[in-house]
């Protein structure tokens, strides 16, 4: 098996990505990530972000593009059939056609076939009901590149040129360059170089006009790896070491893995072993990292040879192995060999009987002699005794066969009637699954809009405070975290509160902490932070004293009141900030919840005063806590104190805008682990 570089675009319009996103890429992560979270998104906008999403972070996570298209298919399924709307059910189709391609794209490149195509032809059907040429082009294109990794080349070649007249039709510039591309690599295998190369370089034409680096590096590893095996090796180095350059200038590892083994196969045929054996290893890191069966072959493959030249037996041994074990998880070979066998057994034994009639014809024909004819005359009726012999057993043989077939139709007709009852006992059972989810749905959805009452509205914020800004990011549809405020005899009090557990249960216990704060406020008359901490405290605990169970919810809080340039704060295990001259105050917190706890006390009350400009931020634990950046790590509080005395120069809204992009790239492909809630006042 012999693996060269092809354009890998099978289903996504790639752009440059790196580790580290351009601005660009970080304000798009930003925006959909903002548009996945916002309470008031439609669940149209939700799948249409969770697709755009995946297209982003897959090239330095490539499970996310399995994840997220999971996620926009749930919503999108679970939908389309209620939906009432043309508009909304279209939309639903389209998130449903790209979803399933990039699935079909992610099991295609994990080397599962069988869930590639399923997800594949089911993108199609959806392309092709909806008559959406970019996706229909695109789905060709990618089922093109299977069928020719099955053998079926005929088939794959005439998917490219039908994908090929779809791009040329729409005037879509990037996919035309990728079908040339892949219609080059088509001739390039069946050995015809000069229409392979003048495929490429069309390719790499168009991609150099629209700086699709991608492409262009691809491009440079293809008539690289053709001019390799034309043996001019100087013009193949060249090429792909260009292609690698860029690769690594963009981060492209799922590109630099098949140049790196092309790279080492040309310096091994070249004799250069140390350098063919550098590039083959880090061809193999990287295949390993990325999981592709079927470069791993390859370059173990390569690697076994290396270590047989330098007389290393036991690596030699251990990377043939591997190679082995790659190779029998990606082909199917031994049914393609028999299948195509009795193929062309069956057309040979077809054609040994026509041509046998017609060499005896020509026999009777050409020889006049009498004796001969004779002869000729007793062949005949022997042959003809034959062919009544061989025709009553073929008889015999057709009749016994039919009546195996009818046998057969006889059990495949109940065996079919026992499939269409267990298939409407399964689809009744999916159908009222649905309802089910629906109504979950539906329920949790109607919570989000109860809780979404208890927070104060913007209008209310801005007349108690002149500049603030409020990060709220629930991690599911409802959250656990809330913000709060009141004014009362000319104080404005207001909080960041995180109660037990997020999603569902979370929000179930914020509703009666939020009413805690509101009686303590309003029917105790309390102004105090502490005090109204110590009498949320009662509240809550005596809420959950009514249950049978042994609750033991709560929530931790920070809670300022400020009258003038006097503030007061107290705190449950929640602390407060301020920055003041480029200097961060930390006023520490109690370190107890509202709710039950062995080693209860009265909260502590703290008073600072204030001088102008003097930043205040409250906040809960999801932000520090969030996993993400190159390491998977947590933020840390560290971070977060770094970062907001970064920022003190700017207005609160801009700070915010700061936060939410910072928080967005550092947690990229990581699903979010709390909720987050920062409240942040200048005064």
């Amino acid at each position: 098996m012999k693996i060269t570089l092809y354009i890998l675009f099978l289903s996504l319009p790639f752009v440059g990505i790196s580790q580290i996103f351009t601005e660009d890429e970080q304000n798009k992560i930003y925006d959909f990530n903002l548009a996945i979270y916002d309470i008031n998104s439609h669940d149209t906008t939700i799948a249409k972000a969770y697709v755009s999403l995946s297209e982003i972070l897959h090239i330095s996570n490539f499970d996310t593009l399995n994840t997220l298209c999971q996620k926009a298919i749930t919503i999108a399924e679970s939908n389309i059939v209620y939906s009432s709307s043309k508009t909304v059910t279209l939309t639903y189709f389209k998130v449903l056609g790209g979803a399933y391609n990039n699935v079909g794209y992610y099991f295609d490149n994990k080397g599962d076939i069988e869930k590639a195509l399923l997800y594949y032809h089911k993108s199609l059907q959806i392309e092709e009901r909806t008559n959406n040429k970019f996706g229909l082009a695109t789905i060709l294109n990618n089922m093109a590149l299977l069928y020719y990794r099955q053998g079926a080349t005929e088939k794959a070649l005439e998917f490219h040129f039908r994908s090929l007249k779809l791009r040329e039709e729409i005037g879509d510039l990037e996919g035309i360059g990728i079908s040339l591309g892949n219609i080059g690599y088509h001739y390039d295998m069946e050995g015809d170089y000069e229409k392979g190369l003048d495929y490429y370089f069309k390719s790499l034409e168009i991609q150099k006009s629209i700086d699709d680096k991608i492409g262009i590096a691809y491009s440079y590893n293809n008539i690289g790896y053709v001019y390799m095996r034309k043996g001019e090796k100087r013009k193949s180095l060249k090429y792909h070491l260009e292609g690698l350059r860029i690769q690594n200038q963009i981060n492209d590892k799922r590109g630099m893995s098949f140049n790196l083994y092309n790279i080492s196969e040309l310096y091994y045929t070249s004799d250069k072993i140390s350098k063919a054996k550098k590039y083959a290893i880090l061809a193999l890191n990287n295949a390993k990292e990325l999981g592709m069966p079927d470069l791993i072959a390859n370059v173990s493959e390569i690697l076994s040879k290396i270590y047989e030249k330098e007389n290393n037996p036991t690596k030699a041994l251990e990377h043939l192995k591997l190679f082995m074990v790659m190779e029998d998880s990606i082909k199917n070979e031994e049914v393609q060999r028999l299948t195509s066998e009795q193929q062309a057994k069956y057309i040979y034994e077809n054609q040994k009987v026509i041509d046998d009639a017609e060499n005896e014809k020509q026999k009777i024909k050409d020889n006049a002699d009498y004796e001969n004819q004779l002869v000729i005359e007793k062949k005949g009726k022997l042959i003809q005794r034959i062919i009544i012999v061989a025709i009553g057993t073929g008889l015999l043989l057709v009749v016994g066969f039919l009546i195996f077939v009818f046998n057969r139709l006889r059990i495949t007709s109940r065996q079919k009637e026992m499939i269409e009852f267990q298939k409407e006992l399964v689809e009744q059972s999916h159908n009222q699954l649905e309802v089910k989810n629906k109504e979950i749905l539906d329920s949790i959805k109607y919570a989000k809009r109860i809780q979404s009452a208890i927070l104060p509205p913007e209008k209310v914020i801005k007349s108690h405070l002149a500049e603030y800004f409020i990060i709220y990011i629930p991690k599911d549809i409802v959250a656990g975290d809330f913000y709060w405020i009141e004014k009362k005899d000319n104080k404005v009090l207001f909080a960041a509160a995180d109660c037990t557990g997020h999603g569902v249960p979370g929000a179930m216990v914020s509703v009666v902490c939020n009413s805690a704060l509101n009686r303590s406020v309003r029917e105790h008359f309390l102004t105090n932070p502490a005090d109204i901490l110590n009498k949320s405290r009662e509240i809550v605990i005596a809420e959950f004293a009514k249950s049978d169970e042994d609750v033991k919810d709560g929530m931790d809080i920070a809670l300022c009141t400020i009258e003038g340039l006097k503030l007061q704060y107290a705190g449950a295990n929640n602390p407060l900030w301020i920055i003041r001259n480029d200097e961060m105050i930390e006023i520490k917190p109690d370190k107890q919840p509202i709710g039950i706890f062995e080693m209860e006390k009265p909260f502590t009350q703290h008073e600072f005063n204030l001088e102008k400009g003097d930043s205040i931020y409250l906040f809960t634990d999801g932000y520090v806590d969030q996993f993400g950046g190159e390491k998977g790590k947590k933020f840390k509080s560290k971070a977060l104190r770094n970062l907001l005395l970064s920022i003190q120069t700017l207005s609160m809204l801009e700070q915010k805008e700061v936060l939410c992009k910072t928080f967005s790239k550092w947690k990229g492909g990581i699903e979010q682990i709390d909720d987050v809630c920062i409240f942040g006042v200048k005064v």
